[in-house]
């Protein structure tokens, strides 16, 4: 199974944030990659608690040929497609594409997974629980669901839109 996190909080040439990621899946397909399954839409308060917007997030089950280095790179050209400027860590941003899992596998290299701070934000957990009942953390072994259960809730996550 591999799993993406979507997000952000800009708005793009597209639109609102909301817009703007759902776009951001139909140009995935021309990367190669198809999607099986979306999770609803969350707003959530910037992690760190900033001024800034709040966020719009939500996982993505997709399938790929590509190996994960090449399919980090395919999020990377549609964030740039949508307007994402990298530079500091937890700033604004139109679009941010994260490759959380990819079949269960643990990497430190080029690409690191699953994902290193997944596991500390409700914003991605509560979208993976409901795209992912029954995934498992490569690492603890944990569901998506305990592991949401022992964050700090008040990271300000609600329910928004359905998925598809």
């Amino acid at each position: 199974m591999i799993l993406i996190g979507i997000g952000g909080n800009l708005p793009s040439a597209m639109g609102a944030p909301l817009e703007t990621c759902k776009a951001a899946l139909t140009a995935l397909q021309s990367e190669g990659i198809r999607l099986e399954a979306l999770s609803p839409w969350y707003a959530s308060a910037p992690q760190p608690p900033s001024d800034q917007p709040e966020f719009v997030n939500g996982v993505a089950r997709i399938s790929s040929p590509l190996p994960p280095a090449q399919l980090l790179d395919a999020l990377h050209r549609v964030e740039a497609a949508f307007g994402r400027v990298r530079g500091a860590p937890h700033h604004a941003r139109t679009l941010d594409l994260d490759l959380l899992d990819y079949d269960g596998r643990q990497e430190t290299g080029l690409v690191v997974l699953p994902h290193p701070r997944m596991t500390e934000r409700a914003f991605v957990l509560a979208p993976l629980a409901d795209v992912a009942p029954h995934w498992r953390h490569p690492v603890s072994g944990r569901t998506a669901a305990e592991l949401l259960a022992e964050i700090k809730q008040d990271q300000g996550i609600r329910l928004i839109s359905e998925g598809r």
